[in-house]
């Protein structure tokens, strides 16, 4: 396995880890601020940088049962969010490869 480089995002805002400032997404990806997380407030974005995800599973959500799984920063492997692998319910399937940062989570890198 080789050198794993990160990505830097060039945008007038961009979201980072909370632990360690690295890029993770970019303020114009955001599709909607009316999620919550386990740490309240969360954002769903088009995409995501600088991430590994976990094992999918299947969870019941709010909306209805999902098949997500974990994403971590790649850098310090704090827990920032998940991302949509499938929806069951005809009118969320919306979110599917779409990805849930925590607001708490979360910096503002600059």
């Amino acid at each position: 396995m080789g050198l794993s480089y990160n990505v830097y995002l060039n945008s007038h805002r961009i979201y980072g880890c909370k632990n360690c400032k690295t890029h993770l997404a970019n303020h114009d990806d955001i599709l909607s601020r009316n999620f919550r997380g386990q740490h309240g407030k969360a954002y769903l974005f088009n995409s995501v940088v600088n991430f590994d995800q976990g094992e999918a599973g299947e969870r019941n959500m709010t909306t209805g049962r999902h098949v997500v799984r974990d994403i971590s920063c790649k850098q310090c492997k704090e827990t920032v969010g998940w991302k949509y692998d499938k929806a069951f319910e005809p009118t969320e399937k919306y979110k599917e490869g779409k990805f849930i940062l925590e607001a708490e989570l979360l910096c503002t890198v600059t």
